[in-house]
């Protein structure tokens, strides 16, 4: 194959004007607020579809994974990945491991006391049994008595507890509840019969149901706030105002469209919410 003077020219200039644009990308984060300059580093814990999640190839995928990417390439910095479970996240980022917790973490005012929390969606609780199942749930009372399969450490482990909390101060028997790491495993424990029902946001119960995996009963139940955490204010700050641009040209729009997710409403700017660490 021949290469001709003016394609080599044409090659030359594509590659130049591609180093000349990267080039000009300067970082909007200075890297005394970063774990490593040039890099913006967040856990994701990947078993949670439409949001996080690992593909048959083994890539990260979903919502917060785009979303991340595409905040990272608005401050012009490169987005790592870091791979672990939810419980110890909070202490890595304090102790700084990453710069930011990229898992949906739903927003609670004594988290928002611990890091710095900018809500981008929102988010809710279903309940669901087997498809086979006999149970008829209608609330979430009618769990009263009955084996239930959650993830430890998670909002929905919280609220549903309190919930259960406030069923047994009124005399009803108390939800036997059952702690699994995952979503995984809280699904193949339902299989093996070890659960009668489980509890999970609506997303990842959604994409239960549309697997054939199990039936929802009751979904929207305590909505709240779903957020990017982050262990320094200004990166927060600044993954706010990326979000502000993300939303401003479509791109936000198009990616909750994509995995059929809940938008932050319109009216709420993107922010910090909560005073962040004293």
């Amino acid at each position: 194959m021949r290469i001709t003077a003016a394609t080599l020219g044409l090659v030359l200039a594509v590659a130049l004007g591609g180093q000349a644009s990267a080039q000009a990308c300067k970082p909007k984060i200075s890297a005394d607020h970063l774990v490593e300059a040039g890099k913006l580093q967040m856990s994701i814990n990947p078993t949670l579809p439409p949001q996080q999640f690992v593909d048959e190839k083994g890539e990260l995928q979903g919502l917060n994974v785009e979303l991340g990417k595409e905040i990272a390439k608005r401050l012009c910095l490169e987005p790592s990945f870091v791979r672990m479970d939810m419980p110890p996240m909070i202490p890595a980022m304090k102790q700084g491991r990453f710069d930011a917790i990229n898992t949906g973490m739903f927003w609670t005012d004594e988290r928002s006391k611990l890091m710095f929390m900018v809500p981008y969606g929102m988010q809710a609780l279903s309940i669901y049994t087997l498809p086979t199942s006999k149970m008829k749930i209608e609330k979430f009372e009618d769990l009263s008595g009955h084996v239930v399969g959650i993830e430890t450490a998670t909002y929905q482990e919280r609220k549903s507890r309190e919930f259960n909390d406030g069923m047994v101060a009124k005399g009803m028997k108390p939800i036997d509840f059952r702690t699994f790491s995952t979503v995984t495993e809280t699904s193949a424990a339902l299989r093996a019969g070890q659960l009668e029902a489980g509890i999970n946001i609506d997303e990842t119960a959604i994409s239960l149901q549309e697997r054939g995996i199990v039936k929802i009963w009751v979904s929207g139940l305590i909505p709240t706030d779903i957020t990017f955490a982050f262990r320094d204010k200004a990166v927060a700050e600044a993954a706010a105002e990326a979000l502000t641009e993300i939303r401003k040209d479509g791109f936000y729009d198009k990616v909750f469209d994509k995995f059929h997710m809940t938008r932050l409403g319109a009216d709420r700017p993107f922010a910090i919410r909560g005073p962040g660490p004293n």
